[in-house]
């Protein structure tokens, strides 16, 4: 089990500003934090990965003590097994992408786990080349498996989809959903995109103004207060069509096609590609835009 127990008392532009974490995950499990820009996420993540040290707290993992304010504990962040990878996504320009990975790697002979990571992704054939050659998403690509290459007990992503458009966003959460599978890290990543937070997230954790305020899987959080349905699904708009008066909506949920009937004023909020809850009352569906 995960302990973020941990209070952070600061100054900001808008005056004195507290961010307090009470959360329990499993050891394995792909979590979200999720909350609007100030929330505090990025703060949290910082303080699990000893960027910045809690005013007061415990932060557990497993049976490791990672912080315990009162036993005057603090990893330094070389001590805690993370791997980091930040919205900017950084790499070393001067490498190649190979030695990008090998240089992360905690045995610099295990040349099979580079190899790895690097067929996982797409990478293997661009090895060699130097990485300030790659694309943005090849970039990010890099970065991630970089972080991975570590064996991190615990891997952090800030942000890590928010410079993508949506075809781009949507290959990365697959790259990110096939390492997590195939490595099995504890994964804890922050968005304020619920598009995001439903794709890759198991559950999620909601943050407003600093303050743990609901938890749960993604369902839960976000379409238990918007639906009264009978049934839930999340899918993703195919298609919005004008017929006369009235406008039908095609959503794929997994392997089938689903469509229905919405308004014009519901139809101009939908665009095709987009997440959307479809839930059911009966035989009047409702369809919820979530991203």
């Amino acid at each position: 089990m995960i302990t973020i127990n941990v209070n952070k008392r600061f100054e900001s532009s808008e005056g004195k500003k507290e961010i307090r974490s009470d959360m329990q995950l499993k050891e394995g499990s792909f979590t979200a934090i999720f909350g609007l820009s100030g929330a505090g996420k990025t703060t949290i993540l910082r303080m699990l990965a000893g960027l910045t040290k809690p005013d007061d707290g415990v932060i557990h993992i497993g049976t490791e003590v990672w912080f315990d304010h009162n036993k005057n504990i603090n990893r330094t962040v070389q001590e805690r097994s993370i791997g980091f990878v930040f919205q900017e996504y950084t790499v070393f320009p001067h490498m190649t992408v190979r030695e990008n990975v090998e240089y992360a790697l905690k045995n610099k002979k295990d040349k099979a786990l580079a190899d790895e990571l690097l067929e996982t992704v797409g990478l293997s054939e661009m090895a060699n080349r130097r990485s300030q050659t790659l694309s943005g998403g090849e970039k990010q690509r890099l970065a991630l498996i970089r972080a991975l290459a570590r064996k991190p007990k615990l891997l952090l992503l800030d942000e890590p989809f928010a410079a993508l458009d949506y075809q781009l966003k949507q290959r990365m959460h697959d790259q990110v959903l096939q390492l997590y599978r195939k490595f099995e890290t504890t994964t804890i990543f922050v968005s304020h995109e619920i598009s995001d937070v439903f794709r890759l997230a198991e559950q999620v954790f909601l943050i407003d103004h600093g303050r743990l305020v609901k938890q749960g899987s993604p369902s839960e959080v976000f379409a238990a207060n918007n639906s009264s349905g009978k049934f839930t699904v999340v899918g993703n708009v195919l298609d919005v069509v004008s017929d006369d008066v009235i406008y039908i909506v095609s959503v794929l949920t997994g392997q089938h096609v689903v469509k229905t009937v919405v308004t014009k004023e519901e139809a101009q909020l939908l665009q095709v590609g987009q997440k959307v809850i479809l839930s059911s009352k009966a035989f009047n569906p409702i369809v919820l835009k979530i991203g």
